[in-house]
């Protein structure tokens, strides 16, 4: 469950995170606690505004007044104002063909990572998402030799600081075919996520990839 706003470390803060590493570093309900400015009495201002998250995927787009009227904590001023946001974006940056490719799941990584599939090499490459989880980048960070590659974390983490990442996806080629991770995958898994947690940079999977399929450490319960 997360902490109540006034809990919640300056650092992490809606505010000043977006002042320090810009508005794409943030969540939708970063976003959307930053937009409100406060809850309401007896509901702090992430509950609302995981409320006001879930009003926005269901209506998959904008939502309509009367739907966030219903929000508890959410009245006539904030509605409005969060409809004017919507607008502005429609009319500013509706269709510019800026917005990455979205992702949500270890599928819509695999057109991403096709070149490198069925390579001779191990490929270990690092996909960096800004905070609505879309695709700012996808880059090569290390070339092994057949099924070995040695990855420091900061080579993976140096261009995510520099994207402003919000989070980063993993993925790394096994020319054997077999797609089951090894000690060496899991462990290196596992040194990237601490490293990320303390640079404040989600590490969401790593995933394995063949010519004919992946395998996603998230999904195998190593993440």
């Amino acid at each position: 469950m997360r902490k109540k706003m006034r809990d919640t470390p300056n650092r992490d803060r809606p505010r000043e995170k977006l002042a320090a590493r810009g508005p794409q570093a943030l969540t939708d309900a970063e976003l959307i606690a930053l937009l409100l400015g406060r809850g309401t009495k007896g509901r702090d201002v992430w509950q609302v505004a995981g409320d006001v998250e879930r009003c926005l995927k269901h209506a998959e787009g904008c939502p309509s007044y009367d739907d966030l009227l219903r929000i508890d904590g959410v009245g006539t001023a904030k509605a409005c104002e969060i409809m004017a946001c919507f607008e502005l974006g429609r009319r500013y940056l509706g269709g510019d063909g800026v917005s990455g490719h979205r992702i949500t799941r270890p599928e819509d990584v695999l057109p991403l990572v096709a070149e490198w599939r069925d390579k001779k090499q191990e490929y270990f490459i690092c996909i960096t998402l800004n905070g609505a989880g879309e695709e700012i980048a996808c880059r090569v960070v290390t070339v092994g030799i057949l099924n070995q590659s040695l990855v420091h974390p900061r080579e993976v983490f140096a261009e995510a600081i520099t994207d402003r990442a919000a989070s980063i996806i993993l993925v790394h080629n096994h020319p054997s075919g077999t797609l089951e991770p090894s000690a060496q995958d899991i462990g290196i898994t596992r040194q990237l996520v601490e490293a990320g947690s303390i640079l404040g940079i989600r590490v969401l999977d790593h995933i394995i990839v063949t010519k004919n399929g992946y395998s996603s450490l998230k999904e195998l319960g190593h993440l």
